[in-house]
């Protein structure tokens, strides 16, 4: 009895490939068209949509579109210096001071700024899209020769935002021609504190002497996002009836 099932259910699989392999799709024809999308949709407003969106728009608003401060003239980012990646890297030294730190100056990737600044009135949905990524203040050490390295490093990519206090000389081969902080020649065997942000400190962004950092201070609270600290600042030049510029001021130039 088992043999005769197991013999009908060989012969039943066996028929049942057959039918399958005698009966294979295959495409017969494709057929397509082209949908234009233009401005002719722009007068289209669907007034159930618009309704259903309306509260959740308020509420977007209402976080985005207050007013944190003004800018003086349009701020922008480009190699080998701006005026806003002068403006970010000196706003990381203005936000050290909270931790009681005064560093020797800062270092804010072009990468990291990812939208410009118009003159005039600036909000907080403008202080995002500058600053959309998580990163955070890091406060950290490195020797002269460190920063030597470091400093040949943003001169390789072409440039990166420095603070105020630095100086950097280089060639348009990304050769380090020369630098100072604070109007001196780095000494190698000397230790300078640096402020940036935590994306860097991880030696991101070609910037890996960032690596040999010590006595690391890197709070991961919200409030310690690059983007809170934008806006503090923003807020605390409102208060003080100022209004937010930057130049470009030779912090980092290309010579021939």
């Amino acid at each position: 009895m088992n043999k005769q099932f197991a013999l009908i259910s060989l012969a039943t699989l066996s028929l049942l490939a057959t039918s399958c392999a005698q009966h294979q799709y295959q495409v017969a024809e494709v057929t397509r068209s082209r949908i234009l999308i233009d401005s002719r949709y722009d007068s289209i407003i669907p007034a159930e949509a618009t309704a259903y969106l309306a509260p959740y728009k308020a509420h977007v608003d209402s976080l985005m579109l207050p007013v944190m401060g003004t800018a003086a003239s349009d701020l922008w980012r480009k190699r080998p210096e701006s005026p806003l990646s002068n403006l970010l890297s000196d706003i990381l030294v203005w936000s050290s001071q909270r931790f009681g730190e005064h560093p020797d100056f800062a270092v804010y990737n072009m990468g990291g700024i990812r939208a410009t600044l118009n003159k005039g009135d600036v909000t907080r949905g403008d202080i995002l899209d500058i600053a959309p990524f998580d990163n955070k203040l890091c406060l950290l050490t490195l020797s002269g020769s460190d920063v030597l390295e470091l400093f040949g490093q943003i001169a390789k990519v072409g440039g990166e935002g420095v603070s105020h206090s630095v100086r950097l000389e280089i060639s348009k081969d990304g050769q380090l021609l020369s630098s100072s902080i604070n109007g001196k020649q780095v000494d190698p065997n000397a230790s300078y504190r640096i402020a940036t942000i935590d994306y860097l400190a991880q030696g991101n962004d070609y910037l890996y002497a960032f690596k040999k950092k010590t006595n690391v201070v890197s709070p991961k609270s919200e409030e310690n996002n690059a983007r809170f600290l934008i806006e503090d600042y923003f807020k605390q030049m409102k208060a003080e009836g100022k209004m937010v510029d930057a130049k470009v001021e030779g912090r980092v130039t290309v010579k021939n």
